[in-house]
């Protein structure tokens, strides 16, 4: 596969974080002019979760700010010091054994890849002491997993709830690949956890690779369990494992026939078309300004495209294993939603918890 890989500076995350008249700032414009006037119109918005934006409550707001904020501060332990007292293990015992302590300390999906050159970055965008660094340092293998964001809360989509899910899903996945990585090191191999903030890789790309679901109209991984109701951890490791294979259930087929998440997309930034070669795949590619510049003016991170998703209100594991090749069954489980749900679920109702 020649793709592409990615510039991390490109994201809106990254160019969200250069502040005007810093060297990140200069650096990137002059080198993309036609990104500066959007970026600019951007920045004059109120911040997610921010007061000004449609969805901002006093006390609910920061507490889904103040979980971004801890992992701000927690993004520097990613790497540490490996044990040189290196403990001899084959790669099947540490699969299977890696494996099961992810499930047992809270993923729900887990997966091994063998790290490919698009997996990474090209260079580092997001952190001013690392703009424009080239991502040089390979691991072999990559451990991912999945943790679950509530269905009640990502279902009440834009609203407050939803991004405190998505928080408490980042939070869930940075501690896991956390607890994994130091450990890893302990054993004597060396180990970074991908999180918040702070990664080398393009998760979604990883977590396909490694058989935990296929990539959507909308840029996002589809699970067969949990649709798209997840959020993603890396951990890449030089310790000995055996790798999973990707995963084909028919996805890119159903989206075809699909396309609520475009049609419900509030800042119609997700493609109502077909695939296009993009960066040497073919693909959807959203419209990232588009995305961005809603959450800044909704105040969460939406949400609207995930709850949309047929597979995250759940849809059988038998039928998903009949879809493959099959409109009639692709037609059955959207006929079968749109009854359930109309034109997407959403719950209007505060959640308990917020009230």
């Amino acid at each position: 596969m020649n793709v592409k890989k990615i510039d991390e500076r490109d994201t809106m995350f990254a160019r969200m974080s250069y502040k005007k008249g810093s060297k990140e700032y200069e650096d990137y414009y002059k080198r993309n002019p036609d990104k500066k006037h959007i970026d600019d119109e951007i920045r004059e918005l109120p911040n997610i979760c921010g007061e000004g934006t449609a969805t901002y409550h006093p006390l609910n707001s920061p507490f889904a700010d103040a979980g971004f904020k801890f992992l701000s501060d927690i993004k520097k332990y990613v790497e540490g010091e490996v044990n040189k007292n290196r403990v001899e293990v084959t790669a099947q015992e540490m699969t299977n054994k890696i494996k099961k302590l992810l499930k047992y300390i809270g993923a729900k999906l887990t997966g091994v890849a063998k790290m490919q050159d698009y997996h990474y970055y090209s260079h580092r965008g997001r952190n001013p002491e690392t703009y424009g660094d080239k991502i040089e340092k390979f691991h072999k293998y990559g451990i991912v997993f999945a943790v679950e964001m509530d269905k009640d809360m990502i279902n009440r989509a834009p609203q407050c709830e939803e991004v405190i899910a998505v928080t408490k899903g980042y939070i869930d996945g940075a501690i896991i690949g956390m607890w994994i990585s130091y450990y890893i090191r302990e054993l004597g191999y060396d180990a970074r956890n991908h999180m918040d903030g702070n990664y080398l890789v393009v998760a979604p790309l990883v977590a396909r690779d490694a058989g935990l679901g296929e990539i959507g109209r909308n840029g996002l991984l589809i699970t067969k369990e949990y649709g798209q109701r997840v959020r993603l951890g890396v951990v890449t490791t030089d310790m000995p494992l055996i790798s999973d294979k990707e995963q084909d259930f028919g996805i890119k087929e159903f989206c075809k026939i699909c396309n609520k998440c475009s049609k419900t997309c509030p800042g119609k930034a997700i493609p109502d078309g077909d695939m296009k070669l993009i960066n040497g795949e073919l693909r959807w590619q959203i419209e990232q300004e588009k995305c961005y510049g809603m959450w800044r003016r909704i105040g969460t991170d939406c949400g609207v495209c995930l709850s949309t998703c047929p597979f995250s209100q759940g849809v059988s594991l038998e039928m998903i294993d009949k879809m493959k090749d099959s409109k009639e069954c692709m037609e059955k489980i959207l006929k079968e939603y749109e009854e359930k749900y109309g034109i997407r679920p959403y719950i209007r109702e505060t959640l308990d918890l917020l009230k």
